[in-house]
């Protein structure tokens, strides 16, 4: 059993940042791949990032690549969602989620991932 539980989201206006931190915790959490999602109203959840287990393997969306930056600390108790040059179409609520399933091409497939944090709201003004 993993807990997770997203913080930092807010109003920025656009161009701005924001770092959200999703603090994870159970005996087994340095077993699982760390990704964000989001969801805008209306949408579907949409794959953002993910962090592998090991640290040395990441993906990101093409709509945030070169914008935002997925870490892990060391401890692996934290996992941080940092967000440059917001848009508009980045307002959702933002969501943490754990898997335990190697990253194979199906990374971006919510399904895939068992445990979810509550989520964060993040609003970008025009």
């Amino acid at each position: 059993q993993v807990q997770l539980v997203e913080s930092g989201g807010g109003l920025v206006p656009t161009g701005g940042s924001l770092t959200l931190s999703c603090a994870y915790s159970g005996r087994t959490r340095s077993s699982y791949n760390m990704g964000w999602f989001r969801q805008a109203p209306g949408q579907e959840r949409e794959f953002v990032a993910v962090h592998d287990r090991f640290g040395g393997t990441i993906f990101y969306a093409d709509s945030v690549k070169g914008r935002f930056t997925i870490s892990r600390d060391n401890a692996r108790t934290t996992v941080f969602l940092e967000m440059n040059s917001l848009k508009p179409e980045d307002t959702a609520v933002y969501y943490c989620a754990a898997r335990q399933q190697i990253l194979f091409g199906n990374y971006g497939d919510a399904t895939t991932y068992d445990y979810w944090g509550p989520g964060t709201q993040v609003t970008v003004s025009s």
